[in-house]
This record gives C-alpha cells, structure tokens and sequence, in this order.
C-alpha cells in the first residue's frame, strides 16, 4: 500500500506539473514549481504546451512566467505544433487548444495556408473560422478548405440526418390524417388498427367507428419551412448546423424547405441547398443585423401560411427597426404561421443573447431559448404537428 501511495503521490505530481508548467521564476522543464522533472514524452507534451500557454497556467498568459508563448508567425512552424498536439492529445482537447492558439494568438491568418488547413483537427469551431475568412481566402487555399469544410459537413449529416428524417417524416404523417377523409385518401392499415376492438367475428370483419386518413395534400408537399439563419460572427456554430439541416430536410420531398441568410442584407440560398457545403460559403459571417428586414423578406415568401413553419435562429441583437420585427412577427402568427425562434442551434452551451427582444417575443407567445442540434428534430416535429414545444426550463420567457 505505501508503494502504490507513493506511486499516486507521483502521479499527481506529474499532472499538476503538466498544468502549471516550471513553476513561479523557473524555466519550463525544470520543475521547480513542484519538485517533479518531466522526462521523455512528457516533456515534448510540455513543450507542445508552454508553446500556447503563458506562465500562470491560463491560457494566454504572461510570456515572462515559466511558459511563453513562441509558436511565432512561421507556418510550417505553427503546421509542425499542430502535428504535435494531435499526437499528444484526444481530438477534443486538440479542438479547445487549436481554438486557443487562434483565438489568443491571431493565427488566423495562417489558416490560409493550405499546409495550416491539412494539419488541424477539422471541427465546427474551425469551419466557422474559415467561413469568416471566407473573403480573404486566396484560390490556392480556397479547395483546401471546402475539403475541410465537407469532412464536418458529412459528419454532422451522418449524425443528424437520419433522425431528423424519421422524427420530421413522423410528424408529417400525423399532421396530415383526418377523421373524415374521403374515400381515397383513407389510410386503411391504421383505420384496422384503430378499430380492431370492433371486430365481430360471427362476419369475419372489422367495422369501422372511426376512419384515419391522409389530408388531401398528403401525396405531395404538406409543409413549407423558412430557416431564417442570423450570420453575424457570434452566430457561426449555429450557421453550419442551420446549414446541414437545411440540406437534409431539402431532400424530404412532403416538404418545401428555403433558407435565408442575413445580417443587414439578405441572401436567399434556396437554390444552393442540395450542398450545403455550397450553402456555407455562400453566408458572410459578421457584420451588423437587421431582422426586421430578413423577416419582411420571409413573409413576402409566404403562400400557405397555415402550413409554414418559419424558424429564426439569431442571438437577437437588433439593428433595424424593433417595432416593425415584432409586428411582424405577430403578423405571421395571426395568419397561421408557426414560429419559432432558436437564439442558438448548436452545442456551444447557454448563448449571449438580447434578454429584452426575447421578452417581447415571448409575450407574442413565441419563446426563444437555444437548441442543441440532437434537439432539432423534435423541435420541428412539434412545429409541424402544431402542438407545445419541448422548450427547456432555461428558455426566455418561460
């Protein structure tokens, strides 16, 4: 027992002083904040991360302390760390540090070098990084990153895709059945089940209380949604995701899907949505907002209110004319339209978001709170099956 003590004694040592680096007036390497010398591959893992880090063991740092941060302006240099942290560390925690060193040490700029592209971890974060420098992207680096951008683009669609179609295609079929159908649009496979109670089997047959059927629309499209997708920088993650979803509900043919995206203009990639890779480069990240105008463009979309669903995802920092958005929201619900508003969709945790604009959708009897993508679909489900939304208790206005 005292052996396998000191053996943990040891241990912690060893990771304390991965987190601390040297320790207070020491160099790295040398231990001298808590007595423990890194040898071998600790020591590369330590030098990979004084690289990044500063001496008081947070990120960014002071560079006078026992780290500094020396990836310099080099981008074989930064492409050869990049390499390295890979080795040393999972995929996640390599995310978090790549979003460190682009974050705090303005390396964004060497992401436009095609050997930057080929060494990173490939994640949401990054794709939102590379869109905003979307404009600055010389052609050389240009194929590079749509090859990045279409590697977290396919993997978030084998994730989301086949959910979002099953829960989406399930709340079609329910909205659509009626009571009174008539007699071709009767669903006689669930019109058996429902009446199985009354089978009589003096006539070997079932009769029927109650017929299930499709709505008369059922064969063909039954619902039309507007992603309405705020592209100001905050809201990158939420762009990529409102992106992939876009395209897998594109591909359901019971629904006509259009996205728009805006900041103080607005695009309509509608057109663009069997890629959405194609749908990614063509928003602009950053830039100021304007909702009211975005929405006036969606409501001028508009032809079957009844059946529409208008989703906005925005963070709801209003640059144009208040008044008028909230207007039109409420126009839009008292013509049929259901509408939802997401101040974030993506796993990014709780958003920064206007407290009192969500207020005053709530008060419209639109609550706005943040979805995570494994979310979504049953938020659309409940939108399209017109029924209360499985909101969560930390939603605006709940």
């Amino acid at each position: 027992m005292v052996g396998r003590s000191a053996a943990d004694a040891q241990e912690r040592l060893r990771r304390w002083r991965l987190v601390l680096g040297g320790g207070e007036g020491g160099a790295a390497g040398t231990g001298e904040g808590t007595g423990h010398v890194l040898s071998g591959r600790d020591a590369a893992m330590d030098r990979t991360l004084a690289a990044l880090y500063g001496g008081d063991g947070r990120p960014g740092g002071p560079a006078g302390g026992a780290r500094s941060a020396g990836l310099g302006g080099s981008a074989p240099q930064v492409a050869r760390w990049l390499g390295d942290i890979r080795t040393y560390f999972p995929a996640s925690v390599v995310q978090v540090m790549q979003r460190d060193a682009i974050d705090r040490l303005g390396l964004a700029a060497l992401l436009l070098e095609p050997e930057m592209l080929e060494a990173v971890e490939a994640d949401v974060h990054l794709v939102g990084t590379l869109l905003s420098l979307n404009k600055a992207m010389p052609e050389t680096t240009r194929e590079t990153a749509r090859a990045v951008v279409r590697k977290v683009v396919a993997d978030l669609e084998r994730r989301l895709a086949t959910r979002t179609r099953a829960t989406v295609t399930g709340a079609l079929d329910r909205s659509a059945r009626t009571g009174r159908p008539r007699h071709r649009d009767i669903d006689w496979n669930r019109t058996v089940r429902a009446n199985l109670k009354n089978y009589l089997p003096e006539h070997r047959t079932v009769v029927p209380e109650r017929l299930v059927g499709y709505g008369r629309a059922a064969h063909g499209v039954r619902k039309e949604i507007v992603l309405c997708i705020d592209q100001s920088g905050s809201m990158a993650s939420s762009v990529v995701h409102a992106s992939v979803f876009g395209a897998v509900l594109a591909s359901m043919r019971a629904i006509s899907t259009r996205l728009v995206a805006f900041d103080t203009a607005v695009v309509d990639l509608t057109d663009q949505l069997d890629d959405p890779v194609d749908v990614l480069f063509g928003t602009q990240l950053g830039g100021g907002t304007d909702i009211n105008r975005a929405l006036a463009y969606c409501e001028s979309r508009i032809t079957r209110p009844a059946d529409t669903v208008v989703v906005l995802i925005s963070d709801l920092y209003e640059g144009g004319i208040r008044q008028e958005m909230l207007r039109r929201v409420a126009a839009m619900k008292a013509s049929g339209v259901r509408f939802v508003a997401l101040l974030a969709l993506s796993d990014d945790g709780a958003p920064s978001y206007d407290r009192e604009h969500a207020a005053a959708l709530a008060a419209l009897g639109v609550p706005a709170f943040a979805c995570t993508p494994d979310h979504f679909p049953e938020v659309m489900a409940a939108a399209i099956e017109k029924r209360p939304l499985p909101i969560p208790d930390t939603a605006a206005g709940s």
